[in-house]
């Protein structure tokens, strides 16, 4: 059965209670009824459409289901059209507290065939949207049982499950371009039912998660929990965070929203950008958050590479070519725009040695470096690019951190503190996301 398109309707007070409870299945736990040290989600890269793919458990009897990992978006989102068959799947009644919380003014009323996730009367209405293309669609909100790895040293543990874990149903039409077989999207911004406000609720951490991404080659993870974060050789990398504010965009981005929404996408106050430990002259205006919502800096697990506002882009590159003059030079690939002989180039620990490129944060003392392995792209030709992407002259956002920059850099999401904690390079630290166990 289709989603159906919303209608407005008289909402319902119709009550619902949503559980989010603990079922201990999980050693980790300290005393009999607490929640697990953490849950974890593994992600991995997707060659064909470089995004970024987990894999979770859910509904009843519990299935695998694999979904495409966001920054943005405003809650999980999954396919309810092809095969969603589940005994613990509950509507979330038009007017109820978590529809209102969810800011949804809509209601399904006109559905006349045999119950189902994407066939329920009086039911919340919500706006799956595959934020890549801005396509969304009206379907049902309901609530299912979702589980999740927990981790203890040094082995992953059992999993963990929240019975009325809320997300909305998908078309199937809308997973059209999506990664590895995924049929959903995985929401890990600021929103109310995105999976780290959910999660903290549920198993009673704090409202943070790290994140670590890893190459096509390698397995990444997504990390909830209050525990340090341990890598192989033994260490702990929260205590190498280095951190800056997070910023709040007052004007949301997302497809479908009400007037006086705030945007629930992760920004950073650049400042400034040096290339090779020289700044770069550039319009610093962009770089700050218009009261119109234009300007800024965002964390993108969706945009493969960075993303440059034009002016900004050509004094990056100007700047890097002139770094790296005495490099042979091959026509560009798009879509980028300075490309190298991948045989010039030498190799360090930190990747291709080219010249380091600085995000200023808060202040000169606070740089996010990046090094080679993240600035530069191999291309199949044998080419070596620049991996900044021209993001037109006026952008919603005028720097848009992508996916192969912050690969292999751990990243601490604190929500709560609302703060961005990042390790640069983990190779630098003779370690990789693939390396990680909790500890």
């Amino acid at each position: 059965m289709a989603c159906l398109p919303p209608r407005l309707v008289l909402a319902s007070t119709a009550p619902v209670l949503v559980l989010l409870l603990f079922v201990p299945l999980s050693p980790c736990r300290a005393a009999s009824g607490s929640s697990p040290s953490a849950v974890l989600l593994p992600v991995d890269k997707d060659g064909a459409t470089q995004q970024y793919v987990t894999m979770f458990w859910q509904r009843t009897p519990s299935v695998p289901v694999k979904a495409v990992v966001d920054l943005a978006g405003a809650m999980l989102w999954v396919d309810c059209e092809s095969g969603y068959e589940s005994s613990s799947y509950a509507r979330v009644p038009c007017g109820s507290k978590p529809c209102r919380l969810a800011k949804s003014a809509a209601c399904a009323t006109g559905c006349s065939g045999a119950a189902s996730p994407g066939c329920l009367n009086d039911t919340c209405t919500g706006f799956p949207e595959y934020t890549i293309t801005r396509v969304s669609t009206g379907c049902n909100i309901i609530t299912d049982k979702l589980s999740l790895y927990t981790t203890c040293r040094p082995m992953p543990g059992p999993r963990a499950t929240a019975p009325g874990f809320l997300f909305t149903c998908g078309a199937t039409s809308l997973t059209k371009g999506l990664g590895a077989a995924a049929t959903g999207m995985m929401s890990l911004s600021r929103a109310r039912f995105a999976l780290p406000t959910q999660l903290a609720s549920i198993f009673r951490f704090s409202r943070k998660f790290a994140l670590c991404l890893a190459p096509a080659e390698s397995s990444g993870v997504v990390v909830f929990c209050d525990a340090p974060y341990e890598f192989q050789p033994v260490m702990d990398l929260s205590k190498s965070l280095i951190y800056t504010p997070l910023l709040v965009n007052p004007v949301t981005t997302t497809g479908v929203s009400t007037a006086g929404d705030k945007s629930t996408e992760y920004l950073i106050g650049v400042t400034g950008i040096k290339v090779n430990g020289r700044a770069v002259p550039l319009n610093a205006t962009l770089l700050a958050i218009a009261k119109s919502g234009v300007g800024g800096t965002k964390l993108s697990m969706l945009s493969p590479y960075t993303v440059l506002e034009t002016s900004i882009h050509k004094a990056v590159t100007d700047a890097f070519a002139a770094e790296t003059a005495m490099i042979p030079r091959v026509p560009a690939v798009a879509p980028f725009k300075l490309c190298y002989d991948g045989t010039m180039v030498g190799s360090t620990r930190a990747g291709p040695a080219v010249p380091t490129v600085e995000l200023v944060l808060q202040s000169k003392a606070v740089s996010w470096v990046v090094f080679g392995a993240n600035s530069m792209v191999a291309t199949k030709d044998g080419a070596l690019c620049f991996g900044v992407v021209d993001g037109g002259v006026a952008p919603e956002t005028s720097v848009v951190i992508g996916g192969h920059m912050m690969e292999d850099n751990l990243l601490e999401f604190d929500l709560e503190g609302s703060r961005l904690g990042f390790t640069s390079y983990l190779p630098l630290l003779q370690t990789t996301c693939n390396s990680f166990h909790l500890g």
